[in-house]
């Protein structure tokens, strides 16, 4: 099975402009596609692979130039100090579930397969799906729906489920499109769904926290002339990558400091974003949603 197909792969990687000598790092390192044309290019420069998933180590190359960590990509600072790394020439993530998490019908990520809800990228952790589904309160749950899935009816959603889970315990796929079954519009039933999960998967990741996290931590790591690239699949993602390379921050409000100066602290590569061509759909139907934003650092 193809662990997972590297999108964009050549737009990103000559958007990081390497430099044989630098120090990169591939924060979603995953199947490895995008480390492995990384350290093609390099000489004598170094790649540094993050994943939180303990099945991405049956794809580390055997390269003495990469070093694999087996973490999440916010503590990015904290992992490069200990390796005595505090700048780097590059970094870039790939972010979402890879197609390798969609094929594996135990990870639960998919709603076209029976799986029990867990939707972890980290397997350690005691938080999955299911335990959201069925413990989080009214409010909460019409929250996450709302937010990270943009729908209209979270309330309705919200309400669908407290009413299910009272009789039953919600922990495959299937009981919870089964609980809201009545809500799903019957012409837009994938694309529903699709944003359900993706919720879910959100909130039991904490992925908008963390890619915030790896944003922020992106401004002391990159060295001035450093690349910042970014592949995103849905709007809250590109929505926070835009504004944080436009505005400064993520949340897109313009910030000035005591002078009345705005602080920037990247330039946009591509005022638009890179999308994938339709030969690249055509052969690779998961890329279709994907925005490639770059950036480079203007300062130290």
């Amino acid at each position: 099975m193809n662990y997972h197909t590297p999108v964009m792969l050549w737009e990103s990687i000559n958007g990081l402009n390497i430099d044989p000598s630098g120090i990169y790092v591939d924060a979603t390192f995953g199947g490895g596609g995008h480390s492995r044309e990384i350290l093609a290019r390099l000489t004598e420069g170094r790649l540094f692979g993050l994943d939180q998933d303990k099945e991405a180590f049956s794809n580390i190359p055997a390269n003495e130039k990469f070093c694999f960590i087996h973490g999440n990509f916010r503590f990015i600072r904290n992992y490069l100090r200990y390796y005595g790394i505090s700048k780097v020439d590059g970094i870039m993530a790939d972010l979402g579930i890879s197609s390798h998490h969609i094929d594996m019908p135990d990870r639960g990520f998919s709603y076209n397969r029976e799986a029990r809800l867990d939707m972890r990228m980290n397997t350690a952790s005691s938080f999955t799906a299911a335990g959201l589904i069925n413990h989080y309160s009214r409010t909460e749950l019409q929250r996450i729906f709302k937010t990270w899935g943009e729908l209209e009816n979270s309330r309705s959603l919200a309400d669908a489920i407290i009413k299910y889970r009272e009789n039953t315990e919600i922990l495959y796929n299937h009981q919870l499109i089964e609980a809201v079954s009545s809500f799903i519009p019957s012409r837009h039933e994938k694309k529903y769904l699709s944003k359900l999960f993706q919720s879910l998967r959100i909130e039991v990741n904490r992925e908008i926290f963390n890619l915030k996290e790896l944003l922020l931590q992106s401004v002391r790591l990159l060295k001035k002339g450093g690349r910042l690239v970014i592949i995103s699949y849905h709007s809250i993602e590109d929505r926070l990558v835009k504004n944080f390379i436009r505005y400064g921050n993520p949340e897109g409000e313009i910030r000035k400091d005591i002078y009345g100066n705005q602080k920037l602290f990247f330039k946009s590569i591509n005022k638009k974003p890179f999308v994938p061509t339709d030969a690249e759909i055509k052969t690779n139907s998961r890329a279709r949603s994907a925005r490639l934003r770059i950036a480079e650092k203007m300062d130290d």
